[in-house]
């Protein structure tokens, strides 16, 4: 049988296409080192310049690993966004293919052919996916695409426009998944708030909520990438009265200053804005996480110092901050662009504000309990259990350390009551606790 080794990019909906393709590839042995494969496979991101720069690393690394008779192939969105330049410049590479055909991968590899289908791949019912990571927790990818026209953003011009799935679909994976063992589920998207907006539906969202409830089996269950414009008070009631979907709030502003807001294309104001975040943050034990941008075309000093204001106020429990990148395809390339250092000096500023909210976040736990559940061994080593509040999605809003249990032999993926006792080197350590 032959060896597959397979590197997944970018964000998390990549991983949900690199699991498709796994579920294809199970005639292969998947193998940790790349040195041992026969198939090598990069799922590449072309979001911004430094997704971009990781990865082409990634490609010619692995093409260092080659051996006769073996194969690399790339495929993904920088694969799509720049398929004629990659494919001249990149002879290291034996197989090209761009977002339409992951449920081709194990055909494509069969013939050595280059595949470019002309629209994106869309999960139909009865897919078959290769979970990784975790043994309770998986993603949900409800649509592909998106409707909105952001300044900066290159992504419509490669994955086009919104395409939503089946509700259907949907319910039928989550099942199958639970069958197999999953109870913990996030659901993703582009912009998840505007879940069937293709098909003529305003709140596809509310009623993907209402089928996923009567699900039985779901311990939990959270929606990130919510798009302001699309978001309303309607569907946040929905998930602060949910028994299944927690109260976990994503939703990137981008800025919050209105010109910006403005250049930037994102359809809301500050007012709308902060009522929203206002409304999320009454919700009881909410979790509210977004993402901004530092150094967009037309950001004045005012503007940053606005935005730097309102992120010390608000107090978010996670925040992302990312340097504006120029990117091709996008209204804002041809923008007046703001020098690189101004660039680095405002994020450097940004990045000590967002460490402090997010301390704050963190020790606001400490002498609290709350649910938690198990990951396995911590990325500490074996001296502790690595565990997620149970309303955290995974990996990306923090580990919980367990240094201690009343409990013999806690179970990887199990709900426990976790006492916080203390929030050192950036960690939080806890201990759990009988009911």
């Amino acid at each position: 049988m032959a060896n597959l080794y397979l590197v997944s990019l970018g964000c998390n909906k990549n991983l949900v296409d690199s699991e498709i393709m796994l579920g294809r590839l199970g005639a292969y042995d998947i193998v940790d080192d790349p040195n041992d494969a026969d198939v090598m496979i990069v799922n590449t991101c072309g979001f911004i310049e430094d997704a971009k720069s990781e990865s082409i690393s990634t490609i010619l690394e692995l093409a260092s690993y080659k051996k006769p008779n073996s194969v690399l192939v790339v495929t993904g969105c920088l694969m799509q966004r720049y398929r004629d330049e990659l494919m001249r410049e990149l002879p290291e590479v034996d197989i090209f293919t761009g977002v339409g055909d992951y449920a081709r991968i194990d055909e494509i590899i069969l013939k050595k052919q280059n595949l470019f289908s002309p629209d994106t791949y869309l999960q139909p019912k009865n897919t078959k996916r290769v979970i990784t990571g975790s043994s309770y927790h998986a993603y949900i990818k409800i649509s592909e695409g998106c409707n909105q026209k952001c300044s900066f953003c290159a992504i419509p011009s490669f994955k086009g426009k919104l395409k939503s799935r089946d509700i259907d679909s949907i319910v039928a994976e989550i099942k199958e998944l639970i069958s197999r063992g999953y109870n913990d589920f996030s659901f993703i998207a582009q912009d998840s708030s505007s879940f069937l907006r293709d098909c003529g539906k305003s709140d596809g969202l509310i009623d993907l909520i209402d089928a996923v409830e009567k699900i039985d089996g779901i311990n939990a269950a959270r929606i990130l990438y919510l798009y302001p414009t699309s978001t309303n008070e309607r569907l946040i009631q929905k998930i602060i009265d949910s028994k299944v979907f927690v109260n976990y709030f994503d939703m990137p502003i981008q800025h919050i200053n209105d010109e910006m807001l403005k250049i930037m294309r994102r359809g809301a104001n500050k007012d709308k804005i902060i009522n929203l975040l206002n409304m999320m943050r009454s919700a009881p034990n909410s979790f509210l996480r977004t993402g901004i941008i530092i150094g967009h075309p037309g950001e004045k000093d005012s503007y940053f110092n606005e935005l730097c204001e309102f992120l010390r106020e608000f107090k978010f429990d996670r925040i992302s901050a990312f340097a504006y990148s120029k990117e091709e395809d996008t209204l804002a390339y041809d923008m007046e662009q703001i020098e690189p250092k101004i660039i680095t000096q405002r994020l450097n500023k940004i990045e000590k504000i967002i460490k402090s909210v997010i301390d704050e976040s963190f020790k606001g736990l400490v002498g609290r309990t709350i649910k938690i559940q198990i990951n396995g061994v911590s990325s500490e080593g074996e001296m502790f259990y690595g565990a997620k509040a149970v309303i955290w999605d995974r990996d990306i809003d923090g580990e919980i350390l367990i240094n201690d249990s009343q409990i013999p032999n806690p179970k990887v993926g199990q709900i426990y009551n976790c006492q916080i006792t203390e929030y050192a080197k950036d960690k939080l350590i806890g201990q759990i606790v009988c009911d």
